[in-house]
């Protein structure tokens, strides 16, 4: 979305304010104390790997890379490798790792609660890559013979399956076919391109040879770093009740069909200040009930950065996801920032997920009772947040910025509580949308297995859903509408018998006419269109407290409203419903529109 001048200079101007004076929120002033506490996205992400100083207790175990398996693992003995650390350790125990890199696959088996952590002060990197030397020029390209790393590239979940025959389904983009291939090098720390033949060798990618042993560079390696993982999968939890903290994972090459560098798998797990990074596929994958992520970093990872399935009563507090998908999966079915799916009681809460190829935060396939709050969705290339053949969410207090498809998409889903977000300069701002799919169809992929069927609770239908004191702004050139309500089943419902309810919402557009209809709201048979607010409430009787803004200067380019000035009408914000009000953290009968994490930064 471009901003005027005008747009900049007020944001300017808006930053030099004194914070401890009254302050602007969405335009209009704000008693002192009734000012945001913080703003949790701006927190979002691990702490900087060696920063963190979780105390040792008695008895740990130390693990150091200058340490011999044979010691004793105390403190002035230390284990050499981590594997062995965990064998050694009794249930309940501390495995200490110093500042290093371990270059290891290791897993905490079931029965044994352990928790691994950094070294107070100390920078910990479990790495899957291993340097690579001995290259030699042949024929315009660097090669180093006796190359046997070998790793499944299976372009599926399902190990060894073909692609699906359901383009839908399929991951591999055709423009990217070596996707699924999770070989990875670098050069001076830059990622490299795989490409499928010698022939297509050329600076910046590499070739893996496995008939004759042979890994091929483009770019001259000489006089630099060269990694290349070797690596397939770091850490897999399998112990109930264990928790990683304070460490950094990179450089794994894990397939598809492995689900993550860091698997979670057992129940009642804390992943904390953790950075996962680099992974071929997915950085942290969860796949067990009471999973507690806090603070967690996941970037460049090459399909996904978080995924989770069958991971009921799932918190992702302060995660961060972003520029995921490297590789260039399509969008669907996996890619992206954080996808969840098949699992209930999921919350989501102070998060980031900014510049993923792909959706920003995804929620599918029969999720039941989300809780979306206080998080930055930023520049993802598809939609910012998708929630699909889903239901019962609570969708409050995010901004959601500069995405690629819409800011927020409810896909045959349904009892939704939607409240004092800001979305500025997406596609469709909101889009409330039924297609054919019924949950009562079981031949439909997207059921939960583990209930039973079809489940009652998540009926794939979009209904029951209350929009307020949200900000939606500036939708893209093209976009058809900021509020988009539309039924594409065989007998479309109209939205007030999808008992869709909309009031104290703030629309904002440049001007009359882009995008060209404020609201598409669906009738009997087809969609009407609005091109005014005036016109679709005095139409449909919704929005009685909603406020139209026709002016190139009524937002800022991240949503923020223009101070009050003369002739424009204020917001009547909807007092907070006690709910919603726990949820944000605010007092219940608070008004406020648009988002209280609006200045968080990127």
């Amino acid at each position: 979305m471009t901003g005027s001048s005008t747009r900049r200079t007020w944001i300017i101007r808006a930053a030099a304010l004194p914070a401890v004076a009254a302050v602007a929120v969405l335009g209009w002033l704000v008693p002192r104390g009734e000012q945001p506490a913080g703003t949790v996205a701006s927190t979002a992400g691990a702490a900087q790997v060696g920063s963190t100083r979780y105390p040792a207790p008695d008895g740990a175990l130390y693990v150091a890379p200058s340490g011999r398996d044979s010691a004793s693992g105390e403190r002035d003995a230390p284990l050499r490798t981590v594997g062995a650390a965990i064998r050694r350790a009794r249930s309940g125990g501390t495995v200490v790792l110093r500042g290093g890199t371990y270059h290891e696959s290791v897993t905490i088996p079931a029965g044994k609660k352990l928790t691994l952590q950094a070294y107070p002060g100390e920078a910990v990197w479990f790495d899957g890559s291993s340097p690579v030397s001995g290259w030699v020029k042949r024929n315009g390209v660097w090669a180093v013979d006796g190359w046997t790393a070998r790793f499944d590239s299976t372009p599926g979940y399902t190990k060894g399956a073909a692609p699906s025959s359901d383009d839908d389904f399929r991951f591999v983009d055709p423009g990217h076919p070596m996707a699924a291939h999770p070989d990875q090098v670098w050069i001076d720390g830059v990622a490299q391109r795989q490409v499928e033949s010698r022939a297509k060798v050329k600076s910046g990618t590499f070739y893996v040879d496995e008939g004759a042993r042979r890994l091929y560079v483009g770019t001259d390696p000489r006089g630099r770093a060269v990694r290349a993982s070797t690596l397939a999968e770091a850490i897999t939890v399998r112990g109930a009740g264990s928790t990683l903290r304070g460490m950094g994972v990179r450089r794994y090459a894990t397939s598809i069909p492995q689900i993550g560098m860091v698997k979670v798998v057992a129940p009642d797990v804390t992943v904390e200040n953790v950075a996962v990074t680099d992974s071929a596929t997915t950085g942290l994958s969860v796949l067990a009930a009471h999973a507690r992520v806090r603070r967690v970093t996941a970037t460049r990872n090459g399909m996904l950065g978080v995924h989770a399935n069958h991971a009921d009563d799932l918190r992702l507090e302060a995660v961060r996801a972003a520029s995921n998908n490297t590789e260039h999966f399509k969008p669907s079915p996996v890619a992206g920032g954080v996808k969840i799916t098949r699992s209930r009681k999921v919350a989501l809460v102070g998060g980031a997920a900014v510049g993923n190829r792909g959706k920003g935060l995804w929620l599918d396939e029969s999720v039941y009772d989300i809780t979306i709050t206080g998080n930055r969705i930023a520049r993802n290339s598809d939609h910012g947040i998708s929630i699909e053949l889903s239901a019962k969410a609570v969708v409050a207090d995010n901004v959601v910025l500069g995405n690629g498809g819409d800011g927020l998409r409810l896909n045959d889903s349904g009892d939704a509580q939607i409240w004092n977000n800001t979305l500025t300069g997406n596609g469709r701002t909101v889009h409330l949308v039924q297609d054919r799919r019924r949950a009562t169809d079981l031949s439909t992929p997207g059921h939960d297995p583990r209930q039973k069927l079809p489940d009652p609770t998540v009926p794939w239908l979009v209904q029951n859903i209350t929009l307020s004191n949200n900000v939606l702004a500036d939708a893209r050139a093209g976009a058809p509408c900021l509020l988009c309500v539309q039924d594409h089943s065989e007998r479309p419902r109209s939205a007030e018998q999808m008992r869709i309810t909309a009031n104290g919402n703030v629309y904002v557009r440049p001007g009359r006419g882009s995008p060209f209809f404020t609201i598409v709201w669906q009738r009997a048979g087809n969609a009407a269109t609005y091109a005014t607010l005036d016109a679709f409430r005095a139409q449909t009787g919704q929005e009685k407290k909603g406020l139209a803004l026709d002016d190139p200067n009524a937002a800022a380019p991240d949503g923020r409203l223009a101070p009050k000035s003369a002739g424009r009408a204020r917001p009547t914000p909807l007092p907070l419903p006690s709910r919603i009000a726990k949820l944000v953290n605010r007092p219940t009968g608070t008004r406020h529109t648009g988002a209280w994490t609006l200045s968080t930064p990127n």
